[in-house]
């Protein structure tokens, strides 16, 4: 955007995010975009064209990257992509085919946004990143959202197909090397379109794509709170720290932000139970809501459900004490909660670690298992599985969420953490330090 140009400072540079998938994997690095241009640099986003309306509401550039995602507006095929990646056993692996068949096609995008580009930040996903700054040789900053993504034998993980494997990786490093040489030996057989593309453009094999080959050699950004994780031995030496870089406004739906009948509700009565399913899970929510309005009237509880998408809205009118709203900003609303419900995304988690409340998350796939164990163990919070989440065990574990003082004090002693910490800022002080480094 040659407008752009003319208007940076001196010091302004060009800098491409690599991005995919849902809110929560771009809301942070729009978050960390929107500090970019406040500090006179350009920042571009690579990712799904579904995000255009998105990005245009906030002037920042896109530039599309492949594969083709359906939109909102399709419902159908978003739901039917969803249940896919969604799986608790084979969502990760569906995640990969999503985008390995493409590598090539991902490639030729990323390379043309990042023409001019003065430096590469890069999302764990869509796995080309670290090729194309190898390639051009280009000023490369890798991240990651959640402590999931960071393998540690000091630290294991809660691995979403088989969360009983933490008890075993907790007894030491060796077992925990184990697993991991493991997983190793069963992801690499998928990476061949990934080493094939290296090949193809004169680039050595390198390392595990997944594994150590997300990470730069520069500057990797844990783009998380120090109360989910600390820094372990075995992480990348060059590791940053940032907290959650927070943006949750979903600007093209503007005027059905923070509607005039919710606040009216939120003022109607003492804080509801706040029960949500982020951007993702949304599309395999099934009888989610219906059992929570159930577990809420159960324990004669308000209730605020927010739904995602108008296919999750009850057909019956709902019962008093009761409201269901598409979307509203987390930020706004949460801290108005008695508990929290959510899924155990990242970025959930951050808003609601913010946010001050006692949750219960209900982990479905991926990083959920693994964000909800940390907060359990930190003591703001219970975990309930996708699997075991009905009526009667929701009123269960929300009575003794919000019966038990420990919760309700332990979560705002964390929401205070949370809250003093600027991620998009420490992630852009980290980017400008690579940037003057090497200028």
């Amino acid at each position: 955007m040659p407008s752009d140009r003319l208007m940076m400072s001196e010091h302004g540079k060009r800098i491409v995010i690599s991005t995919f998938g849902s809110f929560g994997d771009v809301h942070p690095y729009i978050a960390i975009a929107l500090e970019l241009r406040a500090r006179g640099h350009v920042p571009v986003i690579a990712t799904s064209e579904v995000y255009r309306e998105k990005m245009d509401a906030l002037g920042l550039e896109l530039r599309p990257v492949r594969p083709v995602m359906p939109s909102p507006d399709e419902p159908d095929e978003v739901g039917r992509m969803v249940e896919q990646v969604m799986g608790q056993k084979d969502g990760p692996e569906n995640v990969l085919k999503l985008f390995l068949p493409h590598m090539r096609d991902i490639y030729d995008d990323l390379d043309a946004a990042t023409v001019d580009a003065d430096l590469l930040l890069t999302h764990p996903l869509p796995l080309v990143g670290p090729i194309v700054a190898q390639k051009k040789k280009l000023r490369w900053v890798s991240s990651v959202l959640a402590p999931a993504s960071l393998l540690s034998v000091y630290d294991p993980i809660v691995p979403p197909q088989w969360p009983a494997l933490y008890k075993l990786m907790k007894l030491s490093p060796l077992v925990g090397r184990a697993v991991l040489g493991l997983a190793t030996l069963k992801l690499d057989p998928l990476m061949k379109p990934v080493y094939d593309l290296r090949a193809e453009l004169g680039l050595p094999r390198g390392a595990q794509p997944i594994l150590a080959g997300q990470h730069s050699p520069t500057l990797m950004l844990a783009l998380f709170s120090t109360v989910l994780a600390q820094t372990q031995p075995d992480w990348p030496a060059n590791t940053r720290i940032t907290g959650f870089p927070f943006y949750d406004r979903r600007d093209f739906f503007a005027e059905r932000e923070t509607p005039r009948e919710l606040l009216q509700f939120l003022d109607a009565g003492p804080p509801p139970v706040i029960f949500t399913l982020g951007s993702s899970a949304i599309w395999v929510a099934k009888d989610f809501y219906r059992d929570s309005i159930a577990a809420a009237r159960t324990l004669g509880r308000r209730a605020l459900l927010l739904i995602g998408h108008e296919r999750n809205r009850l057909a019956e009118p709902l019962p008093e004490g009761i409201a269901a709203f598409e979307y509203a900003p987390y930020s706004e609303v949460l801290p108005r909660a008695c508990a929290i419900v959510h899924q155990g995304g990242v970025g959930t988690t951050g808003q609601s670690l913010r946010s001050g409340r006692p949750t219960l998350v209900v982990p479905h796939a991926h990083d959920q298992f693994d964000n909800a164990a940390r907060v359990e163990r930190i003591g703001c919070a219970r975990a309930l599985p996708r699997p075991n989440y009905n009526a009667k065990n929701a009123a269960r574990e929300l009575s003794k969420l919000l019966d038990e003082p420990s919760y309700t004090e332990r979560a705002a002693e964390i929401g205070k953490i949370v809250q003093r910490e600027d991620g998009a800022r420490a992630a852009c002080d980290a980017i400008e330090e690579v940037l003057s480094s090497n200028s």
